[in-house]
Parts: C-alpha cells; sequence; structure tokens
C-alpha cells in the first residue's frame, strides 16, 4: 500500500506535468485552482488521474472543493478512499 508521501507526489508529478507551471510554483498546500494552476478541465483530467492510478471511484457526492482544493487535500482523499473497505 501506499503512503501518503508516495500519493503526493504521484499527485504533483501528475499536475506539473499537465500544468506546465515550475515545481516552485506548486507546493503540497497551494490551492491550484484558486491560483489558476488548474481549471476544469484540470479537475476533470485530476479526477480520471486518480481513479486510473490508484484504482478507485470518486463518487458525485465526493466532488468537493474540500477534496481537491491542495495537493495535501487530494491526496487525503486518495488516501482515506484507499483505506476504506470497497472504495466506493
Amino acid at each position: 500500500m501506499k503512503d501518503i508521501i508516495q500519493i503526493q507526489e504521484q499527485i504533483k508529478q501528475f499536475i506539473l506535468k499537465t500544468s506546465y507551471v515550475s515545481a516552485d510554483q506548486v507546493n503540497n498546500d497551494t490551492y491550484i485552482f484558486a491560483q489558476g494552476i488548474m481549471d476544469s478541465m484540470g479537475f476533470i483530467s485530476i479526477i480520471g488521474f486518480i481513479e486510473e492510478n490508484f484504482s478507485i471511484t470518486t463518487a458525485d457526492n465526493e466532488l468537493l472543493e474540500t477534496n481537491f482544493e491542495s495537493i495535501n487535500a487530494i491526496s487525503d482523499f486518495v488516501f482515506r478512499k484507499l483505506n476504506t473497505s470497497g472504495n466506493e
């Protein structure tokens, strides 16, 4: 099972690759949407990325800003999903 640090790093690398911003612009607590690093299409790509790479399913009621506002928030969400039975 992946630990939170590994999850954070994978998510950060994905965001850096898809947003074309430099690594010094994105910290784990940077608000990636409020800062304009990602937009609505980026949000959709993040959902696809975490579902594919971590084998989880994101329910409609989980598509909350608090779950996706930063690398920390996304990785916490993924970590919670990975550690719940059924991942549904």
